[in-house]
């Protein structure tokens, strides 16, 4: 090729290299428009949402302080927050009772908020100082630790169950009880989840989570644990099930 077209050829390759680099800027700066507009609408429901709470609470004499804390946690973080309220008394005692008060050792919580579940654990016998509550939520945790002074607070990843509870336990737990949203995470993760938890318990020990869907978090099919259903709770909003697995 001769040298003159060599140089067209280099100076039409720089020329749409500048193009794209334009059309890059450009696509980055909408997307960051898109983004600040996002957040903005979505702190402006929030704030709403808020008054719209508090106007309630004036007019009923109530707080709803929970709701709240969990309704702006859903808004910032909507797939890290199991639910957009506080679990239902009855979902809470219904996960209650599949925990053995007598039992030994400690009783390890997985994303507890505000702490519906933990009430109803302690209502049900098992007393505060055995409770390892495991909550990544800073807020959450401040509320727990008031709440809730004589147990165990880990503040964490609970899908690091191992990391942070291997050296923490002294003896197995006796169950592990689960508010995570269990079934936004991609199968493998929770079945790791699961697994890890099963090998922090005593034998038969039972894992209990909650969810919102018709299917199981985890499939029997799996292998190595067996599983049990209640009844779905209509009563709860949104209607809920609480599944219970054991290593088999």
């Amino acid at each position: 090729m001769p040298l003159l077209a060599i140089r067209h050829f280099e100076q039409k390759v720089e020329r749409q290299l500048r193009l794209l680099e334009l059309k890059k800027t450009i696509i980055e700066r909408n997307i960051g428009r898109h983004i600040r507009l996002f957040e903005q609408k979505r702190d402006g429901i929030g704030k709403k949402i808020e008054e719209q709470i508090r106007q309630f609470e004036g007019k009923r004499g109530i707080r709803l302080d929970d709701e709240v804390r969990f309704i702006r946690s859903w808004i910032e973080r909507p797939l890290s927050i199991g639910a957009v309220t506080p679990s239902g008394k009855i979902l809470a005692r219904t996960m209650a009772r599949y925990v053995d008060p007598h039992s030994d050792g400690p009783v390890v919580e997985l994303g507890p908020g505000t702490g519906p579940v933990t009430e109803a654990l302690v209502q049900a016998g098992v007393a505060p100082s055995r409770l390892v509550l495991v909550e990544f939520n800073p807020g959450f945790c401040r509320i727990l630790q008031a709440r809730y002074p004589e147990a165990t607070l880990v503040q964490g990843d609970a899908y690091s169950l191992r990391r942070l509870l291997e050296t923490l336990l002294l003896q197995p737990a006796a169950a592990v009880v689960s508010g995570l949203p269990l079934v936004t995470k991609p199968i493998r993760m929770r079945l790791r989840l699961i697994r890890d938890a099963l090998d922090l318990m005593l034998p038969g020990a039972p894992f209990v989570q909650f969810t919102y869907s018709v299917a199981a978090p985890l499939p029997r099919r799996l292998g190595g644990f067996s599983v049990e259903a209640s009844e779905r709770i209509w009563m709860n909003i949104p209607p809920a099930r609480v599944w219970v697995y054991r290593k088999t």
